[in-house]
């Protein structure tokens, strides 16, 4: 039995992402995530207009008149959902949480999937693969999906997206649309002072990128990143004695001094459009979301930009 504090919280992420999924990205997941091909529908007569390509000229020599093959987009696909459930997602200087805005965004392109008949799966990491649950279709399994993001009690505390990104590599056969939502900290990253509210984002390691240009060759890969806004900018506090999410290592930082303060948010901001760029670089999609501004007009936007760039393509 899942205690009721669960499924009201559950269905408030539900009510709270249909209403963004029907308002604002009505059409869009369908226009932008298209099928693996085209399958054969039937075969009509020959029209006006129509591609003299399609001719079934078999037909066409038994009939005396011309007849064209029709094909239809082979429109189901999966979504499969590869979520960070690290430490730092716990990191959250407001009332959300990075892994709520995480369990949140899940649930959007979950139920967005849903409505077009795809199916939606899920991987778990931190520095191992914590949790798979295969790709199906259907509400109760989507609530599921969001529960195991929001309720799941990973083993480990670190994080290792290449070996999440192997494993999905292995158990996924066919072309799926594989969303990464993570703050993308990744171990090479910890440096002595450098704690899980103001830690640096540096860009990715050689072998993580790596990983991404692999899997986006095999699927359509899209990278969700969340921050928090105390991982952008220090708050002036004066010092402050923190301790790792994920090391557990304790630093201290002094924020009373405007200059570093100012110089932390330059740093951050600059890595975070590091990060960006080697995405890019990776051929892989990027949506930036923070815990402290409203997700839907980021979406919004890129599903927007995505689908401007096929029609130009």
């Amino acid at each position: 039995m899942i205690p009721r504090e669960i499924l009201k919280k559950i269905r408030q992420i539900e009510i709270r992402t249909n209403r963004v999924v029907t308002e604002t990205l009505a059409g869009q997941y369908h226009s932008v995530f298209k099928g693996q091909g085209m399958n054969f529908d039937e075969v009509r007569e020959y029209q006006p207009g129509d591609d003299v390509r399609a001719i079934d000229w078999n037909v066409t020599a038994r009939m005396n008149h011309p007849f064209i093959k029709k094909f239809v987009e082979e429109r189901e696909l999966t979504l499969m959902l590869v979520v960070d459930v690290s430490g730092s997602g716990l990191f959250g200087s407001r009332a959300q949480s990075k892994r709520e805005l995480a369990a949140e965004i899940a649930s959007v392109l979950a139920f967005s999937a849903i409505r077009n008949n795809d199916k939606v799966g899920l991987l778990l990491f931190t520095d191992e693969v914590e949790k798979f649950i295969p790709p199906r279709k259907g509400r109760s399994h989507v609530l599921r999906v969001i529960r195991e993001v929001l309720f799941f009690e990973p083993k480990r505390r670190g994080t290792d997206l290449v070996q999440a990104l192997e494993f999905m590599g292995r158990v996924l056969p066919h072309r799926a649309i594989a969303v990464v939502i993570s703050d993308f900290i990744t171990p090479p990253q910890r440096t002595a002072n450098v704690s899980s509210a103001a830690r640096s984002q540096n860009p990715l390691p050689p072998e993580l990128q790596t990983a991404l240009r692999i899997a986006n060759r095999k699927h359509d890969v899209v990278a969700v990143q969340i921050t928090d806004r105390y991982e952008l900018e220090l708050p002036a506090l004066g010092r402050l004695t923190l301790e790792d999410a994920e090391t557990g290592e304790i630093v201290e930082l002094n924020t009373g001094h405007a200059s570093s303060r100012d110089a932390f948010a330059l740093r951050q901001e600059k890595q975070r459009n590091d990060l960006a760029r080697q995405f890019r670089s990776s051929g892989v999609d990027t949506i930036q979301l923070r815990t402290d501004e409203p997700y839907s007009a980021a979406l919004g936007k890129f599903f927007e930009n995505r689908e401007k760039r096929r029609l130009r393509g």
